[in-house]
């Protein structure tokens, strides 16, 4: 996981919401459209490129009435941060697993790269 794709993730509205609001239990992709104002469709989006990330992971599936498998998530980001550490800019996650993910967004004296 590269320290931009981290920071965009972290800085999308609705990637921030899904990952918040499936901390303490997990959700489904219906739940977390209906709750959070999300169109079905991001929120799929968004649901994909949190598992390819690690931050999101499906937990369980369940049947719903007409049979259809329903997956349910839940986020494995305990803590975020962006911040400025002697003049770089660093990207630290603590995941629910106990990993702690720390990168580098920008070095000292570095130019970002163009958004």
């Amino acid at each position: 996981m590269d320290a931009f794709t981290v920071s965009n993730v972290m800085n999308d509205e609705y990637a921030a919401r899904i990952m918040v609001w499936a901390i303490e239990k997990p959700r489904t992709a219906s739940e977390m459209s209906e709750s959070l104002g999300i169109p079905i469709s991001a929120c799929y989006n968004r649901i994909r490129t949190l598992e390819n990330l690690g931050l999101l992971k499906c937990v369980e599936m369940r049947i719903a009435p007409s049979g259809k498998r329903i997956s349910v998530y839940q986020s494995q980001l305990r803590k975020a941060s962006i911040f400025l550490d002697r003049g770089e800019v660093r990207v630290k996650m603590e995941l629910v697993d106990g990993r702690v993910e720390d990168h580098c967004l920008v070095q000292a004296g570095e130019r970002a790269p163009p958004a």
